[in-house]
């Protein structure tokens, strides 16, 4: 075993996971009793496939701007460094059934969008490197396999 680590991924033996999944990381209590669900919503296999990052981008873009229309206790969604999924906290809800179905609903707008949300200079960062076509790809192929997303290992 290796040494336990302040990061809870870098505590998950990444050679044992089966993506795709998700998984409740863990809930983290404020001083007032507010409490945050974060999940790990893994698209691709680590150290085997990885999102190309103009498709990863497209797709944070999506997934931010319309999982909002489906859970109003999103607090953040963001990829991952390894370019192998993201993280979705939620505040105050508890419901593994229901983030599914969020984001369910928010891949399949994905699929049908014809743009790509605040693609351009003055609201994105790097508005040149996106690809709506390969953050469609991810979606479809996360999409394809929505039956083994409760399963982690």
């Amino acid at each position: 075993m290796l040494k336990k680590m302040n990061v809870e991924s870098f505590n998950l033996d990444h050679t044992k996971v089966k993506a795709p999944y998700v998984r409740l990381v863990g809930v983290t209590v404020g001083e007032n009793g507010d409490q945050v669900y974060k999940y790990d919503i893994r698209f691709k296999q680590p150290n085997k496939e990885h999102m190309e990052m103009a498709g990863l981008h497209s797709l944070e873009h999506l997934m931010a701007e319309n999982i909002r229309n489906h859970m109003d206790q999103v607090l953040d969604i963001s990829p991952m460094g390894c370019q192998t999924g993201f993280y979705l906290s939620i505040l105050n809800h508890d419901s593994y059934e229901e983030v599914l179905k969020a984001l369910e609903k928010t891949l399949q707008d994905v699929l049908e969008a014809d743009e790509v949300p605040a693609c351009n200079e003055v609201q994105c960062g790097w508005a040149h490197n996106h690809s709506l076509k390969g953050a469609q790809e991810i979606a479809r192929e996360m999409l394809l396999k929505k039956d083994e997303w409760r399963e982690v290992f």
